[in-house]
């Protein structure tokens, strides 16, 4: 007898074991034809799984939030069957399910060509309609490498070799084609329907290692039905023409060169953007009482060392050698936050302590990982660090999270998703500290009012954390704040302040930032505004056209007027007509035209035009000035 208790809370029994499709079956016609999959003890597993012991048991359809997952992964499958049936030179070597779609990389002498990609669709398709059994079967391990090796697939049987020797090896077979993976996968080819779509080639190396052979990547999206990929595919267009990239080098804001891969060059307009921002959450974090302090950009390997961060990220870690030590420049602000509160007696008087610093930090990242703004290997984030009791947690918590809401809301973001990563399989400290560090933190976000969901084994290697993800106007999703508890670091490098008790006490040490990166930030901003941005953050608020040369000197009037009131102003004197001028900005996108000419000097009056409207308004000059200023006041301040 099988009992199977299913997410309602019923039971079906049955008097033998039936598959997971079976079951499906024995509910209902409509949920036989729906299923994908089944969640067995909150697990994905197979349709055709037998269900040979008692156990909770879902049907998992479309509308389950792992289906697609599920379906891109299929998608890879299908991709890879199709490639090696097309070109039957082609070795396989993994395929997962991506944030958006798959991939799969292929070793292959022979370039892919975009014209492949056509064709490679084209043959997936007609898999999906011979609607192919996928069945998994579990090989001896001998027997699988001598199998994939027999069939030239090298990089297989390396994998295979480098198992846990107690792993099965897992192997699905999808009508005469078969490759090795854990699963879970759909029932059938068929199952995954054509709403998909191959996007891109690029390159990758084996395992990830640049000492390893280069391979050939094709990427690939897939959906539920054709309307969400004609909805992605949109968007994907839109996200394009607003790469931030192409919109830096239209609007002169920043430029990257081989000489200094992973480092930006900021021109002036970039420059003023970046600095606004700098200035915004400066003034946002003296008003919520943080301190802010300057640490080296040096220092000995011993300090990370005792912190732990030698261990854990020295491949990332630029270092340089004097007089026979070893320095390492800071990929983070941390170690050095506590050498600061380490000096003098701490008193619990003192806390919370808030810490502040837009540090510049280094990280070696790959170069082929490196992406215009978006990862870069110099940046500065708004870091900043908390001190406090652990009775402290809470309230620190609820602060830092409502200040985090109202900077995005400021900055435009209104939809803010959150992550709660707890413990990761490598850490630091005791499980009894990670389960008070953990309760402590999720007490905290339960008690500010936010829902959250569980991002298992993500957490950072001192700490679990908080990550806020932001959705920005074409619907994509950026992580970009964190807040960390950790009980670790502190006690690591010394840390303590003298309690009520007048005994010494290891703070808590809450490391937190709102934008992160802020030159990824500025990347974001760019693309979200699509370089249309609000009066206040816009390096050139307004530009002075001169509708005649006989203008200019009231123009000129105009500019310093508004310079005085704070604005970022520019003229333009050029002989040219004003029309061919208006269009010269809109391009580069300034958000207001200020248009002077005769009438204008002679009544002391301006015609304001906006960005993207088709009316100007006239108005006296000092009310142009002051609405102006009105609206180009920093928010939050």
């Amino acid at each position: 007898m099988v009992a199977l208790t299913l997410p309602d809370g019923s039971v079906r029994t049955f008097d033998k074991p039936i598959t997971g499709a079976e079951l499906a079956a024995d509910i209902g016609p409509g949920l036989a034809k729906a299923a994908l999959a089944l969640r067995i003890d909150g697990e994905m597993r197979d349709l055709n799984m037998l269900l040979d012991r008692d156990m909770t048991v879902a049907i998992v359809t479309k509308k389950d939030p792992d289906a697609l997952e599920l379906l891109r992964h299929d998608a890879a499958h299908v991709m890879a069957e199709a490639v090696q049936e097309l070109y039957p030179d082609a070795q396989v070597t993994f395929g997962p399910a991506t944030e958006t779609g798959f991939y799969y990389d292929f070793a292959r002498e022979q370039p892919f060509t975009p014209a492949d990609l056509e064709k490679i669709e084209a043959r997936m398709r007609e898999i999906v309609d011979r609607d192919e059994p996928i069945v998994r079967e579990e090989w001896d391990r001998a027997e699988a490498i001598a199998h994939f090796t027999s069939l030239g697939e090298k990089y297989k049987a390396e994998w295979i070799e480098s198992l846990p020797a107690d792993e099965p090896i897992g192997v699905y077979r999808q009508g005469n084609w078969k490759d090795l993976c854990r699963g879970p996968h759909l029932p059938s080819t068929g199952k995954l329907g054509k709403a998909f779509k191959l996007t891109k080639l690029a390159g990758a190396y084996w395992r990830g290692d640049a000492k390893n052979a280069m391979l050939q990547r094709i990427y690939g999206t897939a959906w539920h039905d054709e309307k969400q990929l004609k909805d992605y595919l949109t968007m994907v267009e839109e996200a394009e023409k607003r790469d931030h990239r192409r919109l830096g080098k239209e609007l002169d804001l920043f430029h990257l060169q081989e000489e200094a891969q992973g480092a930006v060059f900021w021109h002036p307009k970039g420059w003023t953007l970046y600095r606004t921002l700098q200035t915004y959450i400066r003034g946002r974090l003296e008003k919520a009482g943080y301190v802010e302090v300057n640490t080296p950009l040096l220092m000995d390997k011993v300090l990370w060392e005792k912190s732990g961060h030698w261990e854990k990220f020295r491949d990332a870690m630029f270092t340089s050698e004097s007089e026979d030590r070893v320095l390492a420049v800071k990929p983070m602000n941390c170690p050095g936050h506590v050498q600061i509160f380490n000096q003098g007696i701490k008193s619990y008087r003192d806390l919370p302590l808030r810490i502040a610093e837009f540090g510049c930090c280094h990280r070696n990242e790959p170069s082929g990982a490196l992406h215009g703004l978006m990862r870069v290997r110099a940046f500065v984030q708004d870091d900043a660090h908390i001190f406090c009791t652990e009775a402290q947690v809470k309230s620190e918590t609820k602060a830092f999270i409502e200040l985090l809401q109202s900077v995005y809301k400021d900055l435009g973001f209104t939809e803010i998703r959150v992550k709660f990563s707890d413990r990761p399989p490598v850490r630091a400290g005791s499980d009894e500290t990670w389960d008070r560090a953990e309760a402590a933190l999720r007490d905290a976000t339960d008690a500010a009012g936010l829902e959250w969901t569980l991002n298992p084994g993500e957490g950072a290697f001192y700490g679990p954390k908080l990550e806020f993800v932001l959705r920005d106007a074409i619907g994509r999703d950026w992580q970009c704040g964190t807040l960390q508890a950790d009980f670790v670091l502190p006690e690591r490098l010394g840390a303590h302040y003298v309690g009520e008790d007048g005994a010494k006490h290891t703070p808590v040490m809450l490391h937190r930032a709102i934008l992160g990166s802020f030159e990824r930030f500025v990347g974001i901003l760019v693309e979200n505004y699509s370089g249309k941005f609000p009066l206040w953050l816009n390096p050139l608020q307004a530009v002075v056209c001169t509708i005649t040369d006989e203008a200019a000197p009231y123009a000129k009037e105009v500019a310093a007027t508004l310079q005085a009131a704070g604005l970022r102003v520019e003229t333009d004197l050029r002989n040219e007509k004003i029309n061919y001028k208006v269009r010269d900005h809109s391009l580069s996108k300034v958000p207001v035209l200020v248009v002077v000419g005769k009438k204008e000097a002679e009544t002391h009056t301006v015609a304001l035009r906006r960005l993207g409207g088709a009316n100007q308004e006239v108005l006296a000059l000092q009310e142009a000035t002051d609405r102006l200023k009105s609206e180009a006041a920093v928010p939050g301040l």
